[in-house]
């Protein structure tokens, strides 16, 4: 069985991964632990643990239970007090910690329990927080939300201390078949698994190609007017001396309506294909329309990746 090793965080991933699983893939996932907002940040500094909200929404779409229990997992406190806002998925996680251990045991046993094709793991055990250097090499801007709202000004990424990586990830690019950073947010998703120094020199010597699944539309205040190639343009800025082999985008035309209401609304563009080069292409109509949002079409998505492994 093809081996892929895939790279995210955030809503992007999931949306990929509950596409892959349906196909016979063994498929090794990379989570991103930086973020500090909403449940997670409050999490993360009361009990002193990594971030899990990404590593919670991607188990739950690689989810192979009955619906009705991934729906509670996916269930939000609303009522006012201690609780407010926090998922049923990431007080699970975190008291999987403390009872297991380690992030990386508490995410294998809660995929055992929503029988979960595949491995999900933790880029690092490491409680830790981005970083991002301002123009003047001084200023910096102190955890993921703060970067985030701050990208034209920052011109590097760092974490705040040096991460420690898993013999077992390291394991799994050598292995891999293929390796795919996955859409989601490019700055605060995509390029924190990109800082450990561990994971970009099993990069540069991986004997497998490098995919890029593109984002379907700009993220404000991050890629506003970013095209496929500024993406990987970024990306291969971050690989050092490895770069991007091939990216899957869309070439569907969305509805002007669809397309006009982003843009209004919630400032945002469509990810445009001009000026792509030294890179291999597979551009096809990949996009769905889920209550009015773009989303990537997780099974057309999938089955792309899958075409180009079997080729």
């Amino acid at each position: 069985m093809k081996r892929v090793v895939v790279f995210g965080g955030g809503t992007g991933i999931s949306n990929l991964l509950s596409g892959l699983k349906l196909f016979p893939l063994d498929v090794t996932t990379i989570i991103a632990v930086s973020d500090n907002g909403s449940s997670t940040g409050v999490l993360k500094e009361e009990l002193d643990i990594p971030a899990v909200g990404d590593i919670g929404k991607v188990l739950l779409s690689m989810a192979n239970v009955d619906q009705d229990f991934v729906d509670l997992l996916r269930y939000r406190f609303s009522k006012e007090g201690t609780l407010h806002n926090h998922p049923v998925r990431n007080i699970m996680l975190a008291a999987l910690i403390d009872t297991k251990g380690s992030l990386t045991e508490a995410t294998k046993y809660m995929a055992k329990i929503l029988r979960v094709k595949g491995t999900v793991l933790p880029l690092t055990e490491d409680k830790v927080e981005l970083v991002g250097v301002g123009e003047d090499g001084l200023d910096e801007f102190y955890g993921e939300e703060c970067v985030s709202q701050n990208i034209s000004s920052i011109t590097r990424l760092h974490y705040d201390h040096d991460v420690k990586i898993s013999h077992e990830i390291i394991d799994s690019i050598k292995a891999a078949d293929l390796i795919i950073f996955s859409p989601g947010s490019l700055y605060t998703s995509i390029l924190p698994h990109l800082l450990s120094t561990e994971v970009v020199k099993a990069l540069s010597k991986a004997k497998a190609p490098i995919m890029y699944v593109s984002n379907l539309v700009s993220q404000p205040g991050e890629t506003d007017g970013y095209s496929v190639q500024d993406h990987l343009d970024v990306l291969n800025s971050y690989l050092e001396g490895r770069t991007i082999d091939i990216v899957i985008a869309n070439n569907g035309d969305v509805d002007k309506r669809i397309r006009r209401k982003y843009l209004d609304t919630e400032n945002k563009e469509i990810v445009g294909l001009e000026g792509l080069h030294d890179v291999q292409v597979i551009a096809d109509d990949i996009f769905s329309i889920e209550d009015e949002k773009i989303r990537h079409d997780a099974l057309k998505t999938a089955y792309l990746v899958f075409s180009y492994m079997m080729s």
